[in-house]
C-alpha cells in the first residue's frame, strides 16, 4: 500500500491522478505522471467550501498534450481518515510555523499512552493512524513505529429497547433535558457508575436519582462540617485511606464504577458516625472531582480550599492504614463449615474458640458432643474436632 501511495503521489497532498469527464472518472495515463501541484499563496477553502486547488482554474480544467480540454481534475485530495490520522503529532507542536512538527518534540511526547474509542474506530481511525505513523517512521520523520501504547474500547449505552442508542432508532435521550432535570454532575456520576467502562450498559433515567441523592448527601456533609474538626475514629480513618487508595488505582485502570462505589461506602460510614470534619469532606471533594467537577469545586471553595480543587495536589494514603486487622474466617466442626467469624488477625486461640461457640450453627453442631481438639490457623480457619 505504501509503494502504491508514493508511486502515485510524490508528496502528501498531491491530487490523485484522476479526471472527471462526461464519460465518468478516468485515471490519468501513467506517462503523464507525476501530477505537479501549481504554486498558490491562498490555502483557504473556496467560497463554496471546496479545497484550495479548486480556486486555480488552470489546474482544474485538464487538458491533454494536444491542448484539448477533456475534463476537470479531482481537487479533494485528502480523505477524512487521512486528515485525522496524524493530528496528535501536530498537537505536540501546534505553534511551529516552520515544520509540521519538530522531531524532538514528538520524540519527547510520543507514543500516546492510551487510545480510547469505540470498536468501529479500529478500522475507521486506528488503522489509518498506524499506517501513517509507519510511513512517517520509514521516512525518518518520527521516532516510534507505533503511535499508541494501549487501546481500550468503551462500551456503549443501550436505549430502553435494549439496542445501542442511535438517531436512526430514535431510542436516545436528550442530554440537555437530562442535564436540566438532574444536573450535569449527576449525569456524569450515573454514567460512570453504570458498570465496567468496556461493557455495554442499559440506560435508566430513574437510576440517575440515586446519583443525584449521593451528591446531595455529600453537599449536606459540606454544609454541616464547615469549621468543624470532629476526631476520626480508627474505623473511619482506615476507611478514608482505603478509599483514597481504591479511587486512585481505579481511576488509573478505568474502573470508575468501583471508585464511586468506594466513595459511597465512605460517605455512609461518615453518616453512621455522625461525623463533622471539614478536612475530611475537602478530601472527599478531591476524590469526587473527576466524576462530579462542578459540585466538587463548589464544596472546595465553600470549605476554604486554595485555588481550584482540580489543580490541588491529589490526596495521599498511608499503606499501613489500608490494611484491616479484621478478617473473615470459616469455622468448621469436624471439617464441615458451620459459620463465618469476623476476627482480628492477632486473636488468640482461646479468643477464637470463645467467639466460635457464640455462633448458632456451631452451637447446633456441638449439641451433646464434646470438643476433643481445636485446630486454629490465625486469619484462615478454626476447626473443632468432636
Amino acid at each position: 500500500m505504501r509503494d502504491w501511495l508514493f508511486s502515485r503521489q510524490r508528496y502528501w497532498g498531491e491530487p490523485f491522478p484522476v479526471i472527471h469527464t462526461k464519460q465518468g472518472i478516468e485515471v490519468v495515463p501513467d506517462k503523464e505522471l507525476p501530477v505537479e501541484l501549481p504554486p498558490t499563496a491562498d490555502y483557504e477553502p473556496s467560497e463554496k467550501g471546496e479545497p484550495p486547488l479548486a480556486r486555480i482554474q488552470s489546474f482544474v480544467n485538464y487538458k491533454n498534450k494536444e491542448g484539448k480540454s477533456v475534463g476537470k481534475r479531482e481537487t479533494d485530495t485528502m480523505p477524512g481518515s487521512a486528515a485525522s490520522s496524524w493530528y496528535f503529532l501536530r498537537y505536540l507542536d501546534p505553534h511551529n510555523d516552520k515544520k509540521v512538527f519538530d522531531f524532538e518534540a514528538q520524540k519527547y511526547w510520543m507514543p500516546v499512552d492510551l487510545y480510547l474509542g469505540g470498536a468501529e474506530h479500529s478500522v475507521g481511525h486506528l488503522l489509518y493512524s498506524r499506517f501513517w505513523q509507519k510511513v512517517l517512521y520509514d521516512e525518518g520523520l518520527v521516532s516510534h513505529k507505533e503511535p499508541f501504547q494501549k487501546l481500550v474500547h468503551q462500551g456503549v449505552i443501550l436505549g430502553k429497547d435494549g439496542h445501542r442508542m442511535s438517531k436512526s432508532r430514535g431510542n436516545g435521550v436528550s442530554p440537555d433535558q437530562i442535564r436540566e432535570e438532574y444536573g450535569a454532575d449527576s449525569v456524569r456520576v450515573y454514567i460512570c457508575f453504570l458498570g465496567p467502562f468496556d461493557k455495554d450498559k442499559p440506560w435508566s433515567s430513574q437510576g440517575i436519582l440515586g446519583s443525584r441523592r449521593f451528591l446531595e448527601r455529600i453537599w449536606r456533609l459540606s454544609q454541616d462540617s464547615k469549621g468543624k474538626q470532629d476526631p476520626l475514629s480508627e474505623e473511619v480513618e482506615k476507611k478514608l485511606h482505603s478509599t483514597i487508595k481504591k479511587v486512585t488505582k481505579d481511576i488509573e485502570s478505568l474502573h470508575f464504577n468501583t471508585a464511586i462505589s468506594a466513595l459511597m461506602i465512605l460517605v455512609n460510614e461518615i453518616y453512621k458516625e455522625n461525623l463533622k470534619n471539614e478536612a475530611l469532606i475537602k478530601t472527599i471533594s478531591q476524590l469526587l472531582m473527576p466524576f462530579a467537577p462542578h459540585i466538587s469545586e463548589e464544596i472546595w471553595q465553600y470549605l476554604g480550599g486554595e485555588g481550584f480543587v482540580s489543580l490541588a495536589k491529589w490526596p495521599e494514603y498511608d499503606e499501613s492504614k489500608t490494611i484491616s486487622d479484621v478478617c473473615s474466617m470459616g469455622v468448621q466442626v469436624n471439617g464441615k463449615l458451620r459459620g463465618v467469624l469476623n476476627l482480628s488477625h492477632s486473636a488468640t486461640e482461646e479468643e477464637a474458640l470463645q467467639k466460635s461457640l457464640e455462633l448458632s450453627g456451631v452451637q447446633k453442631a456441638l449439641e451433646n458432643k464434646k470438643i476433643k481438639k481445636c485446630i486454629y490457623k490465625p486469619g484462615k480457619i478454626i476447626n473443632l474436632i468432636v
